[in-house]
């Protein structure tokens, strides 16, 4: 069983799938976490998906592995009767005035600071996928460009000990590997499984067996 927490902010389901369609590694666990680093440094799960920088890996990076997988726009948070959601980007000159109740990736903190702009008080700059996840009815979101917010991004984040064919094959998935990969743990498919399979994929009917003909072969004149 392959037991994998996940960062606020993402949103790895259809990862999740296609690791449960592709591979015969069994049950896959997931849980969603402000903090999954902890859960992994504690091994209480095998795989995390952890947003960056974060100071732990650069102390610890010796005993994991880690994949980058993408990298997260920066947002901004305001108040949904704002006149600054006419904007569809806005920058530091932009807010010059406005309350800035948070600025950065701490989760527990994002998640503050956005019930003070949902009171229609200030804004908040954040990894904008963070603010997406988080946002209350009372807000809107859009890109900014500026600084107040230092780039993050996406990482696969495993210890070196417990590495396996089950944790390289999520990796795979993650990293956008077909189902045509070889790394990939598929189940065994029987012969006749195979045949209706490239059947579908041709847009085929199904062949149906042929009835024995009565009173056998005919004999030649």
């Amino acid at each position: 069983m392959l037991t994998l927490s996940f960062v606020t902010g993402t949103e790895p389901g259809k990862w999740f799938a296609r690791f449960r369609e592709r591979t015969s590694h069994g049950e896959l666990r997931t849980l969603d976490s402000d903090d999954p680093l902890t859960e992994l440094i504690d091994a209480r799960v095998s795989l995390a998906l952890v947003r960056l920088p974060d100071v732990r890996l650069e102390a610890e990076g010796e005993a994991f592995h880690m994949v980058t997988l993408y990298d997260e726009a920066p947002g901004i948070a305001l108040p949904k009767d704002s006149e600054l959601t006419l904007l569809d980007s806005l920058t530091q000159e932009d807010i010059s005035g406005e309350i800035l109740n948070y600025s950065g990736a701490e989760v527990a903190k994002v998640r503050e600071g956005l019930q003070v702009v949902a009171a229609n008080v200030g804004v908040l700059i954040a990894p904008r996928p963070l603010i997406k996840v988080l946002s209350r009815k009372q807000i809107e979101h859009r890109d900014y460009r500026g600084p107040g917010v230092s780039p993050t991004s996406i990482a696969l984040v495993w210890r070196k000990d417990d590495d396996n064919e089950a944790i390289q094959d999520f990796v795979g998935i993650a990293k956008g590997r077909t189902a045509n990969s070889s790394r990939q743990a598929t189940p065994k498919r029987s012969a006749r499984e195979k045949t209706l399979a490239k059947q579908q994929r041709r847009g085929q009917q199904p062949a149906k067996k042929k009835a024995p003909t009565r009173g056998g072969r005919r004999g030649r004149r």
